[in-house]
């Protein structure tokens, strides 16, 4: 053979070798769009089967919630939930009637609405509450007076709730007959009666792996997670 016949075979030879290439590492899960519903009536972000497992029982009108919330939720999602290291989940502890329409109300959308609208909720809530709060003793007292099925509806139009809802996909119609589900309201009133059985006492009350803890923000949550494996 030739010297172009050979570099002919040689080529043909090279073009039959398959080509190695870079294999891309698989991508990480991503823990913080995993959703669902515990035993215990709480919503829960993150994965089910976790080492660590953080347990609020908070409530939407709660300041101290409102600081948990802004100062220890955000860096637990990123660093333990997010990589599956912790699971957290959120369980109403009723403290008043315009909780109770802000807790059926951001509910009522099911756990992948709930936590974005609970963080909405805690940054807005001194202009919410205020609504309902500072109105006449008067006025406070005709909410009151009015049925378990209608007094959170009227609650949750007074503080302007329905639009922040709608914002996070639940229109009007669906609002107001979460705002009137008697059912939904005793089911959060069981909820509240198992925290207390547990102990709780007041809010933010934080379990961690079934132990209640005193922990009020990033700085003190944080050394229980690395405590129990986070």
């Amino acid at each position: 053979m030739n010297i172009a016949g050979r570099l002919s075979a040689a080529a043909l030879i090279l073009l039959s070798v398959p080509v190695a290439t870079a294999s891309k590492p698989a991508a990480k899960a991503d823990w913080t769009h995993t959703y669902g519903v515990t035993s215990a009536g709480g919503f829960r972000v993150g994965n089910p089967k976790a080492k660590v497992a953080v347990v609020e029982y908070g409530s939407l009108t709660c300041p101290h919630c409102r600081h948990f919330a802004q100062t220890a939720v955000k860096p637990l999602l990123d660093q333990y939930v997010k990589t599956g290291k912790a699971s957290y989940e959120f369980r109403p502890f009723l403290l008043n009637g315009l909780d109770l329409a802000a807790t059926l109300l951001a509910r009522c959308g099911g756990p992948s609405r709930f936590f974005p609208m609970a963080e909405q909720l805690y940054a807005t809530q001194p202009t919410w509450s205020a609504k309902v709060v500072n109105l006449p003793k008067s006025e406070q007292e005709k909410l009151e007076a009015l049925p378990q099925g209608q007094m959170p509806l009227a609650m949750a139009k007074l503080g302007g709730l329905l639009p922040v809802a709608a914002a996070h996909g639940i229109p009007p119609a669906k609002a107001e007959q979460c705002l009137k589900d008697e059912n939904a309201a005793n089911a959060l009133a069981k909820i509240e009666q198992a925290g207390t059985d547990l102990g709780v006492t007041g809010t933010p009350a934080i379990f961690v792996n079934d132990k209640q803890v005193p922990v009020y923000d990033w700085a003190t949550l944080q050394p229980f997670l690395k405590g129990s494996g986070g």
